[in-house]
């Protein structure tokens, strides 16, 4: 039988990989359904930036974790469209709710997380929902700055695009694209799931990892949350930032668990002042906030 604390992590793990659960919208959301490569549609839901004239505002899009969908993260989303960024939440299908539900009935709850987290398919699929948003973007203005964002699985899906290598198959898209400006990465899975202990060190790209004390991943707990950022080797701009905040679980960073307030707040604010530094081509670190160790390399 299997102890109280791990029925517990369990079921944490599986709260968080389906907590993106529809919040109270803003009416100016907009809702869409775009086309994908292979012929299947891809949802979204963008926010319009707020305080943006005629000029293309920059671009910011949400990719969400297993057993979630479009209509999580608003915190975060609403956030950026303050910060002056369109932003564009993805819904992912082949690993949303009903993947990780038929997964988790086969194989029990952590085999079946870590099943759909190992899917190439699932992976090389949100890879095509990502080229349909940007191809949606870009139909609509050409954005002069553009950022990457994702929580779990969706930062599996931000590595893979920075240009992280992965064991289960799935090609990274080529490095030369250079499709996006940053990338932040919220709880990303450290080494033995999808990724091995050096995946990261070929990121030559901003990148900002937050992630907490008590953010418990597939394999290795929280410290392996850490692998990722420690792996890249930096860059002459220090904008390789990582964030580990006191405290924070992984249903926190999706905007649910107790506490989440807190750490919706510190989140929210260090991607900002990261973009902020990017988008000068200088990140040097903000004062100290207490409750969060901020690094940068």
């Amino acid at each position: 039988m299997r102890s109280s604390s791990l029925r517990k992590k369990l079921t944490l793990i599986l709260l968080a990989a389906a907590a993106c659960v529809p919040g109270l919208g803003l009416a100016a959301e907009q809702r869409l359904s775009v086309p994908r490569a292979d012929g299947a549609q891809t949802p979204l839901l963008v926010y319009p930036t707020e305080g943006v004239g005629a000029d293309c505002a920059p671009l910011a899009i949400i990719s969400h974790g297993a057993g979630g969908s479009e209509e999580g993260y608003a915190y975060l989303a609403q956030a950026m469209a303050k910060l002056g960024y369109t932003t564009v939440a993805m819904g992912h299908r082949e690993s949303g709710f009903a993947a990780l539900a038929a997964d988790v009935r086969e194989y029990g709850v952590l085999p079946g997380v870590t099943r759909l987290v190992a899917d190439p398919h699932a992976e090389q699929a949100r890879l095509l929902d990502l080229d349909a948003a940007l191809k949606w973007a870009d139909r609509q203005c050409r954005a002069p700055f553009l950022v990457l964002l994702g929580h779990s699985m969706g930062a599996e899906t931000v590595m893979l695009e920075a240009g992280a290598k992965n064991t289960i198959g799935v090609p990274s898209p080529p490095a030369a694209q250079d499709r996006f400006d940053a990338y932040v990465a919220l709880s990303p899975e450290g080494p033995g799931v999808v990724f091995a202990n050096d995946s990261w060190s070929g990121i030559r790209k901003p990148v900002l990892v937050l992630t907490g004390t008590r953010d418990e991943s597939l394999k290795g707990g929280p410290g392996a949350r850490l692998a990722p950022w420690k792996n890249m080797r930096g860059l002459p701009s220090h904008c390789q930032w990582m964030g580990v905040i006191d405290g924070a679980t992984h249903l926190n960073f999706a905007g649910n668990g107790l506490g989440y307030e807190s750490v919706e707040a510190m989140v929210t604010k260090t991607v900002g002042e990261f973009l902020e530094g990017v988008r000068a081509g200088s990140c040097a670190l903000p004062a100290a906030t207490g409750g969060m160790k901020l690094q940068a390399k």
